[in-house]
């Protein structure tokens, strides 16, 4: 079986991952490393192959978790196909191993790894200001400007192109809607104190997700999933097309508000580069799913977890509009992204970042849940990401 290393994520929690907080250029930081740069790089002591297993020797713990993605770096000889990304198959303070096909034996060559990052580029920057484009040529190739110059959000735009850090044209949202662009939020109040953040994503696309309440735990914060948006291309249902890059975030600068939470609010506080007809300029969406309660995981329209009749946990995909859903009906879907309706999820899964083996029909696939719901106490509810083992978010 062939393992798919397209998706990435990574947690907080690892060991020299950047720290989101309430000061100026921490959301920069933390987008560098998993966009562009990578992060937590690691010197091998020694690498053998066995069996089809590469087991890398470490001293003391690195970055790397079960099941992210790697970027090995150094190998010599026969290891130097395994230069890039791999999928972690399990770590330790002591080695971390992975599946190859080289044949048995040891690896030469000065040996590193890190967090692997998506791929994407940083193509403008000035002073807590950054803008970001994916470097996908099979995508939109949106550019995504970050003005992190405030302590406690930062203010997120999307243009069509630009020629420099400041200047764009087709702006998302549009200015009449949203002056400024949208909000993200980064912590409660104004600290060098870390918050909770996880990232999932692709060379496309990627899901952020923030507890900017400034609590000690990931349950008494609401989860690292309280607070969740997307920059980058949905799955449009839409062939070829090539206006549907896509930006949610909060309205307010509140950092209680959810607005643009794509597991916890139904709002227009997202939107798509232009309608599916290319006409016009950006437009203001909504987020629509099978339930009927906005939050994921505490939603009662297909019951309680587990399933009375087979123990299932029941996910959908969250659809966006063309516009207005009633008016011009649904351009696609959010790349990897989960509603579950139905209520206790939380109390099974937790409020952390877990990764779960999937079943049925995410078999050869794992989810990785966050609590969401909440930003003044315990998460109700649980939002749900695929991390595809042998295939992609596009198919």
């Amino acid at each position: 079986m062939t393992v798919s290393t397209a998706v990435k994520w990574a947690v907080s929690s690892m060991t020299g991952a950047p720290t989101l907080n309430g000061t100026a250029g921490s959301m920069i930081a933390v987008l560098d490393a998993f966009l562009v740069n990578g992060f937590g790089t690691k010197a091998v002591d020694s690498a053998t192959v066995t069996d089809g297993i590469c087991r890398m020797a470490i001293t003391g713990a690195s970055a790397a978790q079960d099941h992210c993605v790697i970027q090995l770096a150094g190998a010599t000889g026969d290891g130097v196909a395994l230069n890039g990304p791999q999928r972690v198959k399990a770590a330790t303070a002591s080695y971390v191993e992975f599946a190859c096909d080289l044949p048995d034996g040891p690896l030469t060559g000065t040996i590193t790894f890190k967090i692997a990052p998506l791929g994407w580029e940083k193509v403008f920057s000035k002073t807590n200001v950054a803008v970001y484009r994916s470097a996908d040529v099979s995508g939109t190739r949106a550019y995504y400007r970050v003005d992190d110059t405030n302590a406690l959000y930062a203010r997120v735009t999307m243009y069509e192109s630009m020629s420099d850090v400041d200047t764009g044209v087709g702006l998302g949202p549009l200015a009449t809607v949203l002056p400024g662009g949208y909000f993200w939020h980064k912590r409660s109040a104004a600290s060098a104190t870390g918050v909770y953040w996880a990232l999932l994503g692709d060379s496309r696309g990627i899901h952020i997700c923030v507890a900017p309440n400034a609590s000690s735990t990931p349950l008494t914060s609401g989860g690292y999933g309280c607070y969740v948006h997307y920059m980058g291309d949905p799955n449009s249902y839409r062939s070829g097309d090539a206006w549907s890059a896509m930006l949610t975030g909060a309205t307010t600068a509140s950092y209680t508000d959810l607005s643009g939470c794509i597991f916890s609010s139904t709002v227009a506080a997202k939107c798509l580069q232009r309608m599916s007809s290319g006409v016009g300029g950006a437009v203001q969406v909504a987020r629509n799913t099978w339930g009927g309660v906005p939050v994921s995981g505490n939603d009662p329209s297909q019951g309680v977890y587990p399933s009375r009749t087979d123990n299932g946990l029941r996910l959908a995909p969250i659809v966006i509009g063309d516009g207005a859903m009633n008016l011009y009906g649904p351009r696609g879907q959010l790349p990897g992204a989960y509603h579950c309706a139905q209520t206790n999820v939380i109390s099974a899964f937790g409020s952390d970042a877990k990764i779960t083996e999937g079943h049925g029909a995410f078999s050869n696939s794992l989810l990785l849940s966050i609590g969401c719901g909440n930003l003044a106490g315990a998460a109700p509810g649980c939002g749900f990401f695929e991390v595809p083992l042998t295939k992609s978010w596009r198919g």
